[in-house]
C-alpha cells in the first residue's frame, strides 16, 4: 500500500494535482475537505469536538486503506488547528499495517496563492477563499508546513502545470500505472 500525502498552503493545488496523479496511477483521493466539510457542519472549524473527529476520521481511513492495501492520495494543508505530530500519526497508521506513506511537498509564490484563491471553484468543498484571513494567518500556516516530516518531492506549482506535476509525482516515487481500462 502506498500513500501519496500531498501537502502544501491553500491555493497549491492539491486537488488539482491529486486528480492528475489518481488519472495516472488509478489511486483514490482523498481529499481532506471531505471530512473537513463533514465535520464543519457539526461542529464550528476549530472548536475542540471539530479539531478531535477531523483527525479521528482521516486516521481511520488511512489506517483502513493500509489495512486492505488500497494505496491512496491524500490531501492535506498544515495549519494551526491541526494538532501537532498527525502526519506522524498517520505515518504510524499506514506502517502499522505495511503500508508507505510519501510526502510530496506543493509550494507557490503568495501573489500566485492570492490570485488562485479567490477562484470560484474553491468554493464548492468549503474551501479558505478570504484574501484578507490568509494574509492574517500566512505565517502561522508557514511554521505549521516548516514542521512537516521531510518530503520526498517538493514541487513549485506555480511553475509547473498540474499534468507536469503529476506525472512527476509518479515518476520520482516510481508509482504504478493505472490498469487498462477494459
Amino acid at each position: 500500500m502506498r500513500l501519496v500525502f500531498l501537502h502544501g498552503p491553500p491555493a497549491a493545488g492539491k486537488l488539482t494535482v491529486a486528480r492528475e496523479i489518481a488519472a495516472l496511477t488509478g489511486f483514490p483521493v482523498f481529499h481532506n475537505h471531505l471530512v473537513v466539510d463533514a465535520v464543519a457542519a457539526v461542529f464550528p472549524f476549530g472548536a475542540e469536538p471539530f479539531v478531535r473527529l477531523r483527525e479521528r476520521f482521516w486516521l481511520e481511513v488511512l489506517g483502513e486503506a493500509a489495512a486492505a492495501g488500497q494505496s491512496l492520495i491524500f490531501t492535506f494543508a498544515p495549519e494551526p488547528t491541526v494538532t501537532p505530530g498527525f502526519p506522524e500519526r498517520a505515518l504510524a497508521a499506514v506502517a502499522t499495517a505495511g503500508g508507505r506513506v510519501d510526502f510530496v511537498r506543493l509550494t507557490l509564490p503568495d501573489a500566485e496563492q492570492e490570485r488562485r484563491l479567490v477562484d470560484p471553484g474553491r468554493a464548492a468543498f468549503g474551501k479558505l477563499r478570504s484574501l484578507d484571513l490568509l494574509r492574517r494567518i500566512r505565517a502561522d500556516m508557514a511554521a505549521c508546513e516548516a514542521a512537516m516530516p521531510a518530503s520526498a518531492l517538493t514541487i513549485d506549482t506555480g511553475a509547473v502545470s498540474p499534468e507536469e506535476a503529476g506525472r512527476l509525482v509518479v515518476s520520482t516515487l516510481g508509482l504504478p500505472a493505472a490498469p487498462p481500462v477494459a
